[in-house]
């Protein structure tokens, strides 16, 4: 971009300079017209011997032709070329005191002429080929030349350093930016250089360390799913050895069989769980959607919870109100999302405490669903992570029972793709309160 502006500069300049050569060409010959115009006269103008024909000798030496014009004998025939620039200008019909300051053509060839009226009808003109201003301007040329080709070159140098300058910290951000593509995390590119590198090695920076983060949330996440199928797998891979070998007969055969069902059952939720947690982002998962009254699918979940609450000795609670409250949902994702919030909230619920299933109308147009637990409840700073995958298992594992981790996730996920909002925070029963606002209808 230097070298260009520097040639445009040039090619300006050159321009420039040649406008400027024959101005001053144009200059030098008006005054001297000024000058002979004050020492001649008409009967000067007639005799070669006197007043403008002794300077006509004088300025020849100059390539300035002098012509001269008087009534009845014309332009005196002194140069063809110059006689005919000199009435091309308009010399014919110049009066006392008239001024002619022009540039002419003849012939393909550019002449200044600068022409003085110094009687009736009298006068004389000054022509002057424009070669002579190429030949005044040929020193301004090379000049230039030699500027343009000093500024490219100091230029092309600064260019040099600049680009160097520029792309060592430009090429440490590209090596770290390979090693991390090759899985290196540890990597940091340093913060120097212009602002705007400055700025790209602080976003890599930013990036690395947010995929080490995310990374490292990954593999606590894959860990604790790992627990979670270890677990049941192991009672299913036991007493299907025990029922093998012979070991367990009779009634006990018939126990191992309702530990491998449901184990089994336990773990094709969690894989439906985490199919549907990844097909959420996808454009393929499928939603049922159809006016659906709330009520009954609350009333539904309530008969299946109420028994489950009794046999852990928690109490259970349905609030609903008097009449039906109609959303355009899908009921069995609304299902889904109640039965993981309630299961959630019974794995810490101890007995004795209440689980709260409620159906309401925050506002006219919305719906409100809330699990509500007297568990023990997260701290404050958990209720803004809690829908993060890993994130609850991760702080609370072997403090309380926790589950795989992906069910809050996979419940915010189905919400979100129905339209809602699910929130969490602090519930008058002790524990955690689980809110799903839907729009209604």
């Amino acid at each position: 971009m230097a070298g260009i502006a520097v040639l445009v500069a040039g090619v300006v300049a050159a321009g420039l300079a040649r406008q400027s050569a024959q101005n001053v060409l144009q200059d030098s010959l008006a005054a001297q017209a000024d000058v002979l115009a004050s020492q001649v006269d008409e009967r000067g103008l007639g005799s070669r011997a006197a007043g403008l024909g002794r300077a006509a000798e004088v300025v020849r030496g100059q390539d300035i032709v002098v012509v001269i014009h008087v009534p009845r004998r014309g332009i005196q025939p002194v140069d063809q070329r110059a006689a005919q620039a000199a009435t091309t200008a308009g010399m014919t019909t110049i009066t006392t005191g008239q001024t002619i300051s022009t540039k002419t053509t003849v012939n393909g060839q550019d002449y200044l002429v600068e022409a003085r009226g110094v009687g009736r009808n009298s006068g004389f003109a000054l022509v002057a080929p424009v070669r002579m201003a190429a030949e005044t301007q040929r020193l301004l040329v090379r000049n230039i030349l030699f500027a343009v080709g000093t500024g490219l070159l100091v230029a092309a140098l600064a260019g040099a350093v600049l680009g160097r300058l520029l792309s060592r910290p430009l090429r440490r951000t590209a090596d770290v930016a390979t090693a991390m593509r090759q899985g290196r995390r540890d990597l940091r590119v340093p913060v120097e250089g212009p602002a705007e590198v400055a700025e790209v090695a602080e976003a890599v920076n930013e990036l690395a360390t947010a995929l080490q983060a995310s990374e490292a949330r990954q593999r606590d996440f894959l860990l604790s799913v790992s627990h979670e199928l270890r677990t049941p797998l192991t009672a299913v891979h036991g007493f299907a050895e025990s029922l093998a070998d012979g070991v367990v007969i009779g009634t006990e055969a018939q126990h191992a069989g309702q530990v491998i069902q449901r184990e089994s059952i336990r773990l094709e939720r969690l894989v439906s769980d985490l199919l549907d947690l990844a097909r959420l982002g996808a454009d393929e998962f499928r939603l049922d959607l159809a006016r659906v009254d709330l009520g009954e699918t609350v009333r539904s979940c309530a008969e299946v919870w109420r028994v489950r609450c009794e046999r852990q000795g928690v109490r259970f609670q349905l609030e609903e109100p008097a009449g039906p409250i109609w959303a355009t949902t899908d009921a069995r994702r609304i299902r889904q999302v109640l039965d993981g919030l309630a299961e959630n909230a019974l794995r810490v619920t101890p007995a004795g405490s209440r689980l709260t299933l409620t159906l309401g109308r925050p506002g006219p147009d919305l719906a409100m669903l809330q699990v509500r637990d007297g568990g023990p409840g997260l701290a404050p700073e958990d209720y803004q992570v809690a829908f993060e995958r890993g994130v609850l298992n991760q702080k609370y594992r072997g403090r309380r029972p926790v589950g795989s981790g992906i069910g809050l996730a996979l419940c915010h996920g189905l919400v979100s793709r129905l339209g809602g909002t699910l929130t969490a925070g602090p519930a008058p029963e002790g524990g955690a309160a689980f809110t799903i606002v839907l729009p209604a209808t």
